[in-house]
């Protein structure tokens, strides 16, 4: 390659590298750097008079039980979405991708509909489930246990936690499942029937076969998962509960949000940001660190 050449080249990647890195500067690594300058200052958000009190608004985070709250709703969102919605979508997406059902297509749309729908829409729609008085759920328990005592899904401060898991799992499942059916179509068919001559079942196959040969691609999908699940949960908190009833479905964002931007405490607000950011960063770590293994190639 001439030197006109490879000058020409740098250049071009240059022209192409610049302008990502000048807008991963300006809205990432600046407000990232903010978000922890501000976290040592008490500032209510809106006015020009800052107080730098350096460690204080982590002292005063450490000894805040409700925050303490919305860290175990937000460990238990992110648990039990995880594992349901990432198993789920294995099991529908090999049964689709595996027993050759008819109007495959059909069902690849219909599972993924609710996530082109927008949080605001999802949220509209089980609240109309959840309704004590007319909602679809207590319609039908109403037929075995009586109409008497409705269960108020998102009123009873032991059940409404999982309320809003079940409305998370119904928007992400199908996303997942879908991205799980592109992975299994590219698992060569000759390594099922050899597996079959061998007398390997359905099952074991799913287990020997199929989980091994996609798992790079669980992998990051599982990672990717557990990070937009903390943000998912703030915007489902946010329309169905408000954090309610009486602070039982808080979680990190939702708390974070209240204190900087309703309580007038954006520094302390702060404070909570620059914790969630470490608690994503070392579960990112985590998540990556326990499922590394050896890619398997066919």
């Amino acid at each position: 390659m001439s030197v006109k050449k490879s000058k020409a080249r740098s250049v071009f990647i240059g022209v192409c590298v610049i302008p990502a890195v000048v807008l991963f500067v300006i809205f990432m690594l600046v407000p990232t750097f903010n978000v922890f300058k501000m976290s040592m200052y008490k500032w209510g958000g809106f006015s020009n008079s800052k107080t730098f009190v350096g460690l204080e608004n982590f002292k005063t985070l450490m000894a805040d039980s409700n925050f303490f709250r919305s860290f175990q709703n937000t460990v238990l969102l992110v648990v039990c979405v995880t594992v349901v919605t990432m198993a789920l979508s294995l099991i529908f997406a090999a049964i689709i991708s595996r027993e050759k059902i008819k109007g495959e297509n059909f069902f690849r749309i219909i599972f993924y509909i609710p996530n082109i729908l927008s949080v605001v829409v999802i949220s509209a729609i089980f609240s109309a489930i959840y309704d004590p008085t007319s909602g679809l759920l207590n319609s039908i328990l109403g037929i075995f246990r009586g109409s008497d005592n409705p269960i108020l899904w998102l009123g009873d401060q032991k059940i409404v936690i999982y309320s809003l898991v079940i409305a998370m799992i119904w928007q992400a499942i199908g996303y997942y499942m879908v991205m799980y059916m592109a992975s299994m179509a590219s698992v060569p068919e000759s390594l099922y029937e050899s597996a079959d001559m061998e007398g390997a079942g359905k099952i074991q196959q799913f287990f020997s076969i199929t989980l091994p040969l996609i798992w790079t691609n669980i992998r990051t999908t599982l990672t990717f998962f557990i990070i937009s699940s903390i943000n998912l949960s703030f915007q489902f908190v946010k329309v169905l509960t408000s954090g309610g009833p009486d602070g039982s479905t808080e979680v990190f964002l939702s708390y974070m949000y209240k204190q900087a931007y309703t309580n007038s405490s954006y520094g302390y607000g702060m404070a909570i940001g620059v914790v969630v950011f470490l608690f994503s960063f070392a579960l990112s770590a985590l998540v990556n660190f326990v499922t590394k293994r050896e890619p398997l190639e066919f």
